[in-house]
């Protein structure tokens, strides 16, 4: 079985931007420079065929390329406590179009639709069941910002655990023309 999901990968300037605000909140586990990616469709477990019908669903995507920018930051919780720590990115209405687009390429390999509201984020840490105290790092970084940067293509990405965490690698690439670069 494969773990799959869909991305974009900020480019590195605004990766090494997120990575120097990874400090100063007890209990998080902070993500890497490898890890920190905007997501665009969860997919989860599907076996290889269906993997492989995925990847040829999404090679027929078309956008045009857009730019976008960090937009402060935020949390998740879960059960009453934060379990997720993010950083937000606007505008959000062309990455919601390419969201709907890969949800219905997903659909037609055999996915059923996404089921949650989709809220465009670069994840930063997570925390374990107790959750974690961000209200200082929320207060501190609530005007983050950054230039605007390209979203010029998306990535089908596999995850991986292993014992220091999930590891994600790229299994393909997709261009704003559809191609695979």
């Amino acid at each position: 079985m494969h773990r799959l999901f869909v991305a974009a990968r900020p480019p590195a300037p605004i990766r090494s931007q997120l990575m120097a605000l990874m400090t100063g909140v007890p209990g998080a586990r902070w993500q890497d420079d490898a890890q920190l990616h905007l997501t665009l469709r969860f997919i989860g477990e599907v076996d290889r065929h269906q993997a492989n019908d995925i990847a040829d669903a999404l090679a027929a995507i078309r956008f045009a390329p857009f730019a976008i920018s960090l937009s402060g930051v935020g949390s998740f919780d879960r059960k009453g406590a934060v379990d997720t720590l993010w950083a937000g990115v606007q505008p959000r209405d062309s990455l919601a179009l390419l969201h709907r687009k890969i949800d219905r390429a997903c659909v037609s390999a055999g996915l059923p639709p996404e089921g949650r509201a989709y809220l465009p984020h670069i994840t930063m840490a997570r925390f374990g069941r107790s959750g974690g105290m961000v209200d200082g790092f929320l207060a501190t970084h609530a005007g983050l910002a950054s230039p605007p940067f390209p979203v010029e293509g998306f990535s089908l990405f596999e995850s991986r655990m292993g014992h220091d965490g999930a590891r994600y690698e790229a299994v393909a690439d997709y261009g704003g023309a559809g191609a695979t670069p």
